[in-house]
């Protein structure tokens, strides 16, 4: 139950991380939202083989 944690997080993470692509995304810096959004595909990659 402990380890759990770390998945918890890793997609609490991925979520802020959304947010900011949403965020920048809209302000017009379109290199950066990318740049959010690869972090955050590997944020949720991590938390799902951390559940798994």
């Amino acid at each position: 139950m402990d380890q759990q944690w770390v998945g918890v997080l890793l997609l609490g993470v991925a979520g802020f991380l959304l947010g900011g692509v949403y965020s920048t995304w809209r302000n017009g810096s379109r290199v950066l939202a990318v740049a959010f959004g690869l972090a955050a595909l590997v944020a949720v990659g991590g938390a799902v083989a951390w559940l798994v």
